[in-house]
């Protein structure tokens, strides 16, 4: 699976947004664990945090001027909130990009990291890391529907529940690109609504 995993992210062209609208750039890793059934790394972001605080997110952070490019800035901030060394990181390439609701333009990088690593969450950022299956998204089971309107189209984000964690709105829609990618059974559309979807006027 790892193998076909590093082809598709190879060969997949993501969108990407035009920077003329002066959107502030961040990139967050997206590690996939190189073991027999992967896993995805993900962490629960610290309480007290102004922004995402409490929530399900992938390592990363906005980019600083001293980064090279996209990639280092996924990397240095995996390291400086999980304790992941850059070096144990074989990156295999970019998803789409998005912009968050506050503004800022998001590059995930997809990247594989062994299953041994003992993660060292930074506490002021950081409440707990923790991974889930690729397979457990295979067959969408999704707890909820979340539609958010953006830039005069209409997006239905899965909500998932993994144990204690709920996982939603920009981390969702990485999870459920790169699960598409690498199943082509998933079939995971973010732009209809599930047939389970309700509308509530």
């Amino acid at each position: 699976m790892l193998d076909e995993l590093v082809q598709r992210v190879r060969n997949h062209r993501p969108r990407t947004l035009e920077c003329d609208r002066g959107f502030p750039e961040a990139a967050v890793l997206v590690p996939v664990t190189r073991s027999p059934e992967p896993e995805l790394v993900l962490t629960l972001r610290a309480s007290g945090l102004s922004t995402h605080g409490g929530e399900v997110a992938f390592p990363g952070g906005r980019r600083d001027p001293d980064d090279r490019d996209l990639v280092h800035t996924a990397l240095r901030e995996a390291q400086e909130e999980v304790g992941l060394p850059p070096g144990l990181v074989e990156v295999i390439g970019p998803l789409s990009q998005l912009v968050s609701r506050y503004g800022i333009k998001v590059t995930p990088i997809v990247g594989l990291v062994p299953d041994f690593v003992e993660y060292q969450p930074n506490d002021g950022e950081i409440a707990a890391v923790f991974s889930v299956p690729l397979e457990f998204f295979r067959q969408d089971p999704r707890e909820v529907t979340h539609r958010i309107d953006y830039q005069g189209q209409s997006w239905y984000v899965p909500s998932y529940r993994y144990g204690d964690y709920r996982i939603w709105g920009l981390t969702a829609i990485i999870v459920v690109e790169l699960v598409n990618l690498l199943f082509d059974d998933a079939d995971i559309r973010l732009h209809e609504p599930p047939p389970s979807f309700i509308k509530l006027s």
